[in-house]
């Protein structure tokens, strides 16, 4: 079911709401069955804002999805006619009553829960500004809340490389701009690749030729999709590098094949497994 769902470019909020009703422990379920202990959750956000109910589908918070959204999510991106039959039977048993709702606001057992967020998007991108301010770049974090399609928001970051080499906006060279958040990939062809992958390839069409703009975009959990990169980097000469190799960087990003493409040029960022995850970081360098 989750596979399918990011196959279908859902959302985290989406996919956790589905999988809040079909769980054991998420959705404040852990909460309410550990009560009356008291618990202390350190949460790492992996969810654009930090939504407490959503960071690990929110096993000590209480939940404001119902049995209702997770079916209509599943409808929504045409998964319920192929989803199981034992998550269908649960789902419809909850919407009838038959299975409690996830605990809501309310239930006394939050009244022993505190939720403790050490590590987000923001913490990380701020960190992030911190490095490239000490090694002389002005810089801009422009946000933590970075989400929609990956190619499209790529194309727009190309568009921020441009924008500063013509003018100057929003800052002065040398510098760095610094976003965070969780991008979304709708799966159109068989090729292999990431977020961040995809994200960068975009972008690269859109700097072709630009002399002075770098744009890295990366997972924090070094794991980029279903591949073992963290993501890639890209400059104005990418794409003149891999006509040069005979790869056509349009094929590539309609089949969803960024992996293969940046493979080919040796553009891909391989750090391995960080052992953490507070979603994607995307820098732009300008000099």
């Amino acid at each position: 079911i989750t596979n399918d769902l990011l196959r279908c470019g859902a959302t985290i909020n989406e996919i956790n709401a589905v999988r809040k009703h079909i769980s054991d422990f998420k959705g404040g379920w852990l909460a309410k069955k550990a009560y009356p202990a008291t618990v202390v959750s350190l949460l790492l956000s992996d969810v654009v804002g930090d939504p407490l109910d959503v960071i690990a589908s929110g096993p000590t918070v209480p939940d404001t999805s119902t049995f209702n959204d997770a079916i209509s999510i599943l409808k929504k991106y045409q998964i319920w006619e192929k989803a199981p039959e034992s998550i269908k039977r649960l789902l419809l048993d909850g919407l009838k009553g038959i299975e409690p709702e996830t605990p809501k606001e309310g239930d006394e057992a939050f009244k022993k829960v505190r939720n403790l967020v050490i590590g987000s998007n923001r913490i990380a991108c701020m960190a992030a500004k911190e490095e490239l301010a000490r090694n002389g770049l002005n810089t801009l974090f422009l946000t933590s809340y970075m989400e929609g399609e990956a190619r499209e928001i790529g194309t727009f970051l190309g568009s921020i490389i441009r924008e500063i080499l013509h003018s100057g906006n929003p800052l002065s060279t040398p510098c760095a701009v610094i976003l965070g958040g969780e991008t979304t990939v709708t799966v159109i062809g068989n090729g292999k690749g990431g977020r961040n992958q995809e994200l960068a390839l975009a972008a690269s069409l859109k700097i072709r030729g630009v002399e002075g703009g770098v744009l890295a975009s990366v997972n924090t959990d070094g794991v980029d999709g279903p591949t073992d990169a963290a993501g890639a980097i890209v400059d104005g000469s990418t794409i003149t590098r891999a006509e040069k190799a005979g790869l056509d960087p349009i094929r590539y990003l309609m089949n969803n094949n960024s992996y293969s493409f940046f493979s080919e040029l040796g553009d891909l960022i391989m750090t391995g497994p960080t052992g953490t995850n507070v979603t994607d970081i995307t820098v732009l360098v300008v000099v």
